[in-house]
């Protein structure tokens, strides 16, 4: 890539052990994702904002969840391309295959409405994220009563939250321009560039 392309975060990250009250949320973050990402450590620079966003975080990840994992992970991917957010994009897909999506699958997403990889209660999930993250919201009454079909009311509440984190996530990272680690840059190139993702100002 030109070098002149490539433009610096709008405020730089931070290293990890900066603040060593935060110490257990980037451990936790490590073992989730394997890295500390930059989002965190720029954010860091108020420890108290640092800390509800990782509370909130850690509620969407508890074992006792009844949606799994790796669909919660593509569900913030869905809604993070309807937001436009490369950095999550790339940051979602990595953590689906952290926490074990089949490669082939990731691959689907972008054909999940049709791919026979994708379950129906798969797909009406998907389909509200999709739409949960245009602006307008596009959701409808009727993608709703689909969920209604597959998921529990806890659950919908579940998959919601996580729209909405990433919700928060995806303003976040754009307007500071996040510089993106290596990990999910990696993933960006071999999984998201064919359907038009590039690294933009994200680059480091």
């Amino acid at each position: 890539m030109d070098k002149s392309l490539i433009q610096t975060a709008r405020l730089d990250p931070l290293s990890v052990d900066h603040n060593p009250e935060l110490k257990q949320h980037f451990e936790a973050s490590v073992r989730n994702l394997g890295f500390v990402p930059n989002s965190m450590l720029i954010m860091q620079r108020r420890p108290e904002i640092m800390k509800a966003f990782a509370a909130m975080s850690a509620s969407l990840w508890l074992p006792s969840s009844t949606v799994p994992a790796p669909l919660k992970r593509l569900i913030a991917h869905v809604a993070s391309r309807s937001a436009g957010c490369q950095y999550c994009m790339a940051h979602t897909a990595g953590g689906a295959l952290h926490v074990g999506l089949e490669e082939q699958k990731l691959a689907a997403v972008w054909e999940y409405q049709t791919s026979p990889l994708f379950s129906d209660a798969e797909r009406a999930a998907l389909d509200v994220a999709a739409a949960a993250g245009c602006v307008p919201n596009a959701v409808t009454d009727e993608m709703f009563l689909q969920m209604r079909k597959h998921w529990s009311e806890e659950q919908i509440v579940e998959i919601v939250a996580v729209i909405s984190v990433f919700g928060f996530l995806n303003r976040w990272n754009d307007t500071m321009a996040t510089p993106l680690e290596d990990e999910p840059v990696h993933v960006g190139e071999k999984f998201l560039a064919s359907h038009g993702w590039s690294a933009g100002k994200h680059a480091r």
